[in-house]
């Protein structure tokens, strides 16, 4: 039933934006104006984002005490990104590639595990920053609607519950375990009706959470090495703004920062919280709907809709099918 649901979603998304295609006129208008030399450069600044992620990686594992080179973490950093897209599991999928190459590399799964749920308290936190300066821009163009705002604090209660089992896990392995058993017994209690059976193991919950508190032990000893991971994290979104941004340049559509910015908000907001892995289907229709709201004629604002998705989701998914395969091809 989940499954279908996903794909009921992924389809309506998809047919939405199809449906835009009524205006085939005006979109080959904008098509016609298409500046292919800054479309190359959003790819390179996708390169770019890919590399930052790495980066953003190797800062993480030097806070729990690992060390590693950046270009190495890239190669797996992308290849988890690839495995997230095309197997998701509430991006259990990508650290499952970190562990297992931290396991061929000699590195503690702990250590690994916390430096991978950082990476993701961190883009949540870059995120919110940004976020907060799409709402005021949307705010003061009477644009913010009921919805966003309950999106907004939808991700805000994520990040404020990882940050508190995150914090929980640097002070304390029992009581880390004890908060993660507590959420197993309730996933447990949601999902029993449905697959007649434990989903989550208590006991497993607790020695994850003894792995993980390893590696949280040196963020509490160290604490401002985590300086240079936010600033990795802020610039991995604001690579995003600037791709954004090339877009409206590439197809020569007038704009404000209001717009990129307040644009790309709400986009991002959505492919967080959508239950579509990277929002496909879903960031498609409303980054258009948001772009439209922020007087982008429609046609543009599609266009620009799904350059963007080609360059930062499509993209991206064919360099981490590379990089997956060659992860593979050294593990054998």
């Amino acid at each position: 039933m989940r499954k279908f649901f996903i794909a009921l979603i992924f389809f309506l998304g998809i047919a939405f934006v199809i449906l835009s295609f009524s205006e085939l006129q005006s979109i080959a208008e904008t098509l016609k104006q298409t500046d292919l030399r800054i479309f190359a450069l959003a790819l390179l600044v996708q390169l770019g984002w890919l590399y930052n992620m790495g980066m953003t990686y190797r800062s993480l594992y030097h806070v729990v005490g690992l060390e590693e080179g950046g270009r190495h973490l890239t190669i797996v950093a992308t290849a988890a990104n690839f495995v997230n897209v095309i197997a998701p599991s509430v991006g259990m999928g990508g650290i499952a590639v970190f562990v297992n190459d931290g396991n061929r590399r000699g590195h503690p799964p702990g250590k690994v595990t916390a430096a991978s749920t950082l990476y993701v308290f961190f883009d949540y936190v870059a995120f919110l920053c940004v976020l907060t300066l799409g709402l005021v821009v949307l705010v003061r163009r009477h644009n913010l609607e009921t919805s966003e705002v309950i999106a907004s604090l939808i991700l805000l209660a994520i990040a404020l519950g990882l940050g508190i089992l995150l914090y929980i896990g640097s002070r304390s392995a029992e009581k880390f375990g004890g908060a993660l058993a507590w959420m197993a017994r309730l996933v447990n209690a949601v999902a029993r009706p449905f697959t007649h059976r434990e989903y989550v193991s208590e006991a497993r919950a607790h020695s994850f959470a003894t792995e993980i508190a390893e590696g949280l032990v040196e963020v509490r000893n160290q604490p401002k090495k985590l300086i240079m991971p936010m600033l990795f994290a802020l610039n991995n979104k604001a690579l995003l703004i600037v791709i954004l941004l090339l877009m409206f340049l590439s197809f020569n559509v007038p704009f404000s920062a209001g717009t990129i910015i307040g644009g790309f908000a709400i986009g991002y907001l959505f492919l967080i919280v959508s239950v579509t892995p990277s929002g496909i289907g879903v960031m498609e229709g409303v980054l258009a709907l948001a772009l439209n709201s922020l007087r982008v004629p429609w046609s543009q604002a599609v266009v620009i809709t799904l350059a963007y998705r080609a360059v930062t989701l499509w993209f991206p998914l064919g360099v981490g099918a590379l990089a997956f395969r060659r992860l593979q091809s050294s593990n054998t």
